[in-house]
């Protein structure tokens, strides 16, 4: 790290004990992340508020999330929408600057790696304010994924980096960032998964959906997976030989819903195609499937903490403890079929017996966090 950088960024918060703390969320993920850390600093009396950028902007996608994991409704909503990532970007940091110079805000959390996340630690970088990064170091090393530049750019501006895994720790150590800034806290979206598993009912939502006893989830959305009408005719075709042999269920992202729509993903008869799914819907059919085929990061943790085989249609992952102490295996289109026939089987090919968790996966990130920002 050049000592410009070091006088530019603190190694400790660099805020007032009594200055609010603003909360940056903008899409599903982030809302999962952010409500430990939300009722943890709640339960220490800080004052904070909720900026929700609107990235994800209809109900199923947002509104629906906040009501399930008891966040508090947002103190201000941009409404920014979909775009293109420069016309998003640029919309949210003209909206972020006159949010922060309105609010003048003390830290600025950021979460995770959507565009939201660049767009506040950009804003709050050029008004000093300082920013804290929660899931801070995860690295792909794929620069086509516009999520790696996100999240390096947004560490390079973090004054504060909490990292969920030891190996994001190692990632930032190599990329020169002082080690007096960074804190593995574990991992608040699993605070949130075990803080409600009593609510993910399988047999009710079985019976409500009117789903067998086996079946596979699936959810597809990055741009690599159903930007590109030849992928995603190639994917619909594999979902179709996975059909085959057992019924598949894929909540149907916006993103790629036109896509698959005119791939024909709904044409086989044991393709159940549902629209986006609330959290705990979500998760209680993950916890109910056979097994998931995904390209989610949020997916590939879930499934390491439910035990449930995961195959992750990525060439790379930047999180790889899901590999090693998960259920998680990153696979190609062609493997599909033939894993999912050995799962069936009872077979688990290629991934390792879950031993144990992730450290500090115990629900107890978002109490970690908030101790650390409020100092009690």
């Amino acid at each position: 790290m050049s000592s410009a950088q070091a006088e530019r960024r603190p190694a400790a918060a660099g805020f007032a004990p009594d200055a609010e703390i603003v909360h940056i969320v903008g899409a599903r993920p982030n809302f999962v992340k952010a409500a430990p850390v939300v009722a943890a600093l709640e339960a220490r009396g800080v004052r904070q508020a909720v900026v929700h950028t609107g990235q994800h902007y209809d109900d199923r996608m947002s509104a629906v999330f906040f009501r399930e994991l008891g966040l508090p409704r947002p103190d201000v909503d941009l409404g920014v929408g979909s775009g293109s990532h420069a016309e998003q970007t640029a919309a949210l940091m003209v909206g972020l600057e006159r949010e922060f110079t309105t609010r003048s805000p003390g830290l600025v959390i950021v979460y995770g790696d959507v565009n939201s996340t660049l767009a506040a630690a950009l804003v709050a970088a050029k008004l000093h304010i300082p920013v804290a990064h929660v899931e801070a170091g995860l690295r792909s090393f794929d620069w086509t994924m516009p999520e790696e530049v996100n999240r390096r750019v947004t560490d390079q501006l973090s004054d504060v980096l909490f990292a969920t895994s030891p190996e994001a720790v190692g990632h930032l150590a190599h990329e020169g960032v002082d080690v007096d800034r960074v804190h593995l806290v574990g991992n608040p979206m699993i605070d949130t998964l075990l803080g409600n598993i009593d609510r993910f009912d399988t047999a009710a939502l079985r019976a409500r959906l009117d789903l067998p006893d086996a079946y596979v989830a699936a959810t597809l959305h990055r741009p690599a997976n159903v930007d590109d009408p030849a992928i995603v005719a190639r994917l619909a075709a594999r979902l179709h030989e996975v059909a085959d042999q057992v019924d598949v269920v894929m909540p149907v992202h916006p993103r790629g819903a036109k896509a698959f729509a005119a791939a024909g993903l709904g044409d086989h008869p044991r393709m159940r195609l549902l629209d986006p799914l609330g959290y705990v819907d979500f998760v209680t059919l993950v916890r109910g499937s056979t097994a998931v085929v995904t390209d989610s990061g949020g997916v590939q943790e879930e499934t390491t903490i439910l035990g449930v085989p995961c195959l992750t249609l990525r060439p790379n992952t930047e999180r790889p403890v899901t590999i090693t102490h998960g259920t998680n295996r990153l696979v190609v289109d062609s493997e599909l079929p033939g894993l999912v026939a050995k799962i069936l089987a009872g077979e688990t090919p290629g991934a390792p017996t879950v031993a144990d968790v992730p450290p500090l996966w115990d629900g107890r990130a978002g109490e970690r966090i908030a101790t650390i920002l409020a100092g009690r």
